[in-house]
């Protein structure tokens, strides 16, 4: 296990480098218009709780209004959501906004791949098993989790009661998919998670997850209707 988390390291600093060295100059002009647009914040920073349960500051591209979460709305964004900044749409649609956690994974705060770093409040919804079985694992840029819940902004406005559902249907499933890939944690599986979220950003079929893991925990009825 101990070469496996200094292989799964190395992979995530060798990736996250590469990765900043490499998109820099496209990024560059994302960066240029959002400092020239909006409130003039390139990036946007929020407490995260990664390994060992403690907060770290998550980076993205700003695409909301600062004070969004505190506005109406809260923690759930809808489709045309008026605190989403112009270039905002785009930047969450093709996942961009998610590149400056590059610079989370290099200096070891995430991995490339793990369970989604929460808010402090949508943690507090995993059960304690959840919590225990992730406790000594750090989040990542992508994951089980988010690949099967890649729409899950259209799932929460789909469904009446939004906070209901996603504290007692979501969240609960979440937490076992995400318990799931720590205890099938490894190298297989690090780059299996990786090619899938590639194939599901450039696929119009976001569900390519049910043939790359075939023993994931069972999708509940609730559910079945979304990620079917």
């Amino acid at each position: 296990m101990i070469i496996t988390l200094f292989l799964i390291r190395f992979f995530d600093i060798m990736f996250s480098f590469f990765a900043i060295v490499i998109m820099f100059p496209f990024l560059l002009p994302i960066m240029l218009i959002l400092k020239l647009s909006g409130e003039h914040d390139i990036f946007y920073r929020q407490k995260r709780i990664g390994r060992h349960g403690k907060e770290f500051e998550l980076l993205k591209f700003a695409t909301m209004l600062r004070n969004s979460p505190n506005l109406e709305g809260g923690i759930f964004t809808a489709k045309n959501d008026p605190r989403i900044l112009p270039l905002g749409k785009f930047l969450r649609k093709t996942k961009i906004n998610e590149l400056p956690q590059l610079i989370n994974i290099l200096i070891g705060q995430m991995s490339i791949v793990g369970y989604r770093p929460l808010m402090p409040i949508s943690y507090e919804k995993y059960s304690d098993e959840t919590k225990q079985i992730i406790y000594y694992s750090k989040p990542g840029l992508s994951g089980i989790g988010s690949i099967v819940f890649r729409n899950e902004e259209d799932i929460v406005q789909i469904v009446s009661n939004k906070e209901a559902f996603y504290t007692a249907i979501i969240m609960p499933y979440k937490g076992q998919l995400e318990s799931w890939f720590v205890e099938n944690y490894g190298i297989k599986n690090y780059f299996k998670v990786i090619a899938v979220t590639i194939v599901a950003l450039l696929c119009e079929n976001p569900k390519i997850w049910k043939n790359a893991f075939k023993n994931l925990p069972a999708i509940p009825t609730e559910l079945e209707e979304y990620l079917n």
